[in-house]
């Protein structure tokens, strides 16, 4: 890279030319640098594009776009961020609701916050979008001094970059970041030809008991379909919109999501979405979202107008499987917590963000709760990974 790094923020998505953002965002080619990012359907412009467009994302909810754009002095893109102005901390998954509480009561104000994220989707992806090439690196430390200017600018307390790899977690940390971890419960494909492949590396007592929920699960007359392409018509839409609207109001109070966002998606992205959906007596009674990425089956959200039991877990993480293991992905990720996943055979792995907090108080005090936070986590993730469902021979050999 030679020349200035200017970085801008930009109030919409739409704002930015879709092949300058997915350029950052899922690069194409054949070469090392560029397959070092598998593509992730989430962090594409037509999904962030739906969201805004929809209105599922915008000031009126408390997401609004505040996206970060480095560029060249002649205005080409080098790096892009989806970032949002907050003024509350719905949908995000990774809860500093109590930060915000004890530095109100403190006499602080706490929001607006700037969030780096996949709005309601709890999924690591890269989140500081740089196109491959030289001087990557630099427009990457661009970003993240952006994101602080972009707080300063706004009168923020904070920078919340949520879901992040690794890499960048570490990246963000350098510049001032204070780390965080989590967990939540993927599968990996050991090499299955078959589900019941994947069967034969559990032990005994957990194989049974998954052919017992399955079994269970389809009920006579229940009949499980995969929809994708153009099987996402908009009375499947109508039919899906329905299940979310019940479990969200439900889970939720308020669900996120708009049914316009559905038609967007399908439009735009009918080739990444696997609806997983359960009929009965000629209609359908459940559901189940999925985005599909080069190498990861991303399990999202769920809905059901009739209760069956065992049919959540059919949908959401059984079949999940089935389609990696047919359609040779590495991995299945299901979603935030849920330890009743181990069983299931997702295995906890952590997650990280990283936190920019401008008040030296308030970052003190967070920095000393996360200190014993990132512990905990670290030593719950080993106790549950001890617990898994798979042969203990396998594991030994694998380790």
């Amino acid at each position: 890279m030679s020349g200035e790094l200017r970085i801008r923020i930009v109030p919409a998505i739409a704002d930015i030319p879709a092949a300058a953002w997915d350029a950052c965002a899922n690069p194409a080619g054949a070469e090392p640098e560029v397959q070092k990012y598998p593509h992730n359907p989430f962090i594409s412009h037509a999904f962030l594009c739906a969201l805004e467009a929809s209105g599922s994302t915008a000031a009126r909810t408390g997401w609004q776009p505040q996206h970060l754009v480095a560029e060249t002095e002649a205005g080409a893109v080098l790096g892009v961020v989806p970032a949002y102005l907050k003024s509350h901390s719905r949908g995000e998954y990774v809860f500093d609701a109590g930060w915000a509480e004890a530095y109100e009561r403190a006499g602080g104000d706490y929001y607006p916050k700037v969030q780096v994220a996949v709005p309601f989707t709890p999924a690591t992806g890269r989140r500081l979008l740089v196109a491959p090439g030289e001087g990557a690196a630099g427009v990457r430390e661009g970003l993240a001094s952006g994101l602080i200017e972009l707080a300063r600018l706004r009168e923020a307390s904070s920078v919340h970059v949520t879901f992040a790899p690794e890499d960048e977690w570490q990246l963000l940390c350098a510049h001032g970041y204070l780390p965080r971890t989590d967990q939540q419960f993927h599968w990996d494909n050991g090499g299955y030809a078959t589900f019941d492949d994947f069967l034969g590396a559990l032990a005994a007592r957990k194989r049974k008991a998954i052919r017992r929920e399955r079994q269970g699960a389809i009920e006579p007359g229940i009949e499980v379909q995969w929809l994708t392409g153009s099987d996402l018509t908009e009375s499947v839409w109508d039919t899906f919109f329905a299940f979310y609207m019940d479990t969200g109001s439900r889970k939720w109070g308020r669900p996120y999501l708009t049914r316009q966002f559905y038609s967007l998606i399908g439009e735009t992205m009918r080739e990444r979405i696997l609806l997983v959906m359960a009929k009965r007596a000629g209609r359908y009674i459940a559901g189940a979202i999925n985005f599909i990425g080069s190498d990861t089956l991303y399990g999202r959200h769920w809905g059901a107008i009739e209760h069956h039991p065992f049919l959540h877990f059919e949908l959401c993480y059984y079949q999940a499987i089935e389609y990696a293991i047919q359609n040779k992905l590495r991995r299945v990720e299901a979603g935030a917590q849920g330890e009743h996943k181990l069983a299931r055979g997702y295995m906890p792995v952590t997650t990280h963000s990283a936190h920019y907090i401008a008040d030296p108080a308030l970052r003190r005090a967070i920095a000393d709760y996360l200190k014993h936070e990132r512990a905990y986590v670290e030593a719950a993730g080993s106790e549950l990974a001890a617990m898994g469902p798979f042969r203990k021979d396998l594991v030994f050999e694998q380790n």
